[in-house]
């Protein structure tokens, strides 16, 4: 399971650079990862809800199938903050601070 949690996490920091630019595809995975725990990685709704929202903005219809689906898994609360993050990513990418 070590060698798991290190590809997982190995997956999702290789993909940051390219989800901070809002590439949908990764994005999309990085949605993915966090919703399954990819490799043994704990599952996170909330950031998974964050990146397939992310995803879906850049005009993934994956994303935004995968984002309706986890949210009917999430509160009314959790959802309020992948939304606020998600609009922090967008904020701070627009600004180059990503």
């Amino acid at each position: 399971m070590a060698n798991g949690s290190k590809s997982a996490r190995f997956l999702m920091e290789s993909r940051l650079p390219d989800a901070a630019r809002r590439s949908a595809e990764d994005c999309f995975e990085l949605g993915v990862a966090y919703s399954c725990g990819t490799g043994g990685m704990g599952i996170d709704l909330v950031e998974a809800h964050k990146w397939f929202n992310l995803a879906a903005l850049k005009g993934s219809g994956e994303g935004q199938t995968m984002r309706a689906e986890i949210a009917e898994e999430m509160t009314a609360r959790e959802i309020a903050e992948a939304q606020r993050q998600a609009r922090a990513c967008i904020a701070a990418t627009q600004f180059g601070a990503a």
